[in-house]
C-alpha cells in the first residue's frame, strides 16, 4: 500500500442494527490489502497514528477482529483551527475459512501498518491400507 499513490479518504466504518459505539467519536475501517502465497494469508491495515500497544486483534469462532484505538494529540500551545483529518479509533472484522491454521496467526505493527499473517494449514496425506474380506 506504500507504493499506491490513490488519494485514499478514511471510510468511516458502519455498525449493524441496534448496534451502539461504547466509546465516544468516529469508528473508521482500515484500507486493507490481503496478498496469498500458497503457505499464508497476508493482511495488510493501515492505521495511523495507532501504537502498538493500543490494537486488540481477537478470533472468535471464525471472525478475526482488529481494533485499534487512537489517542488525539494537539502540539502544546495550540488550538484547532481548521481540520480535514479526522480522528477516530479503527476496526475490521474478517471471516476466515476452514484452511488457516487459527493457533499460528502472527501480527507485527509498524509505523501505522499492521501486518497479519495467517499461515495456511498443511493438508495432511496418509495411505489408507485396503483390507480384504
Amino acid at each position: 500500500m506504500a507504493n499506491d499513490t490513490r488519494n485514499i479518504e478514511k471510510q468511516e466504518s458502519s455498525l449493524p442494527e441496534n448496534v451502539e459505539h461504547t466509546r465516544p467519536g468516529k469508528l473508521f475501517s482500515p484500507p486493507t490489502d490481503i496478498y496469498e502465497t500458497d503457505d499464508a494469508m497476508l493482511v495488510v491495515a493501515d492505521m495511523p497514528d495507532v501504537r502498538p500497544e493500543s490494537v486488540e486483534i481477537t478470533l472468535e469462532k471464525d471472525v478475526l477482529t482488529i481494533h485499534g484505538h487512537v489517542e488525539a494529540e494537539m502540539p502544546e500551545g495550540y488550538s484547532l483551527a481548521y481540520a480535514e483529518y479526522e480522528v477516530g479509533d479503527y476496526q475490521r472484522a474478517f471471516s476466515l475459512s476452514g484452511e488457516i491454521d487459527r493457533d499460528h496467526i502472527q501480527a507485527r505493527m509498524e509505523q501505522g501498518v499492521l501486518t497479519l499473517t495467517l499461515p495456511k494449514v498443511k493438508p495432511t496425506q496418509r495411505r489408507i491400507e485396503v483390507k480384504t474380506g
